[in-house]
């Protein structure tokens, strides 16, 4: 193994868009498409050594021909992803051999910059895992199947997670080897699998665009003048 660590970067975005009434991946935020955004961030990136791209099986063909007209030169892999969200993330595990980090970031977040990344690598040294999260503003609630409060949380201990998320390859793999059941993030995964996970801050501005709401707000913030 090379005396300096290398990381690879996954960017899953294979999803259906259901909230949003079709793929997100190619939808044009400002003056490149959605996953460009983020895409090009971890091109420009020292820290990043190897990105791999997991997109929808009829997307493919498209996501090559961005991969080369952009310049994306640090693309190993492009692959389809799974009916899951973490199936989708362990296709991309089977093309990251070599690395010792990975860092997982959502496609539909375009609004990564080198210090979510930077922060992210070194928070996950303590642990070998580690979350962007940010502090939660509203007031939560649990509440029971008739809609009925059962408790209010304490907002002190909530924090609202997002990508990117950076975990040593090994533990990574090892817990989706181990772990079957469904989960919403690969924190969640690697917790089951008995790790801990440290969680660093993230940015509010780190939206995931989900719903066409969502994509109006992306829009403004570009608008504000957000340079990826």
């Amino acid at each position: 193994m090379s005396s300096v660590p290398k990381v690879a970067a996954i960017v899953v975005s294979a999803g259906a868009g259901q909230r949003m009434g079709s793929d997100k991946t190619f939808l044009k935020l400002g003056d490149k498409p959605l996953i460009a955004w983020t895409v090009d961030v971890l091109q420009r990136s020292k820290s990043v050594d190897r990105i791999v791209l997991v997109l929808q099986q009829g997307k493919l063909n498209e996501g090559k021909k961005m991969a080369t007209a952009r310049g994306w030169s640090k693309i190993s892999g492009i692959c389809a992803g799974g009916e899951l969200r973490q199936d989708s993330v362990k296709k991309g595990l089977a093309l990251v051999d070599g690395c010792d980090w990975v860092l997982i970031q959502d496609g539909a977040r375009p609004f990564l910059t080198e210090k979510l990344i930077m922060d992210g690598l070194q928070a996950a040294v303590q642990t070998g895992a580690a979350a962007a999260a940010v502090e939660v503003k509203d007031t939560i609630k649990q509440f029971d199947d008739m809609g009925m409060v059962l408790q209010t949380l304490q907002r002190d201990g909530l924090r609202a997670v997002q990508t990117p998320q950076v975990f040593r390859t090994a533990i990574l793999k090892i817990a989706y080897d181990t772990v079957e059941c469904i989960v919403t993030d690969d924190a969640a995964i690697v917790e089951l699998a008995g790790y801990r996970v440290k969680l660093y801050p993230g940015e509010y501005e780190n939206i995931k665009v989900t719903t066409p709401d969502d994509l109006l707000l992306a829009e403004m913030i570009v608008k504000k003048g957000f340079k990826s």
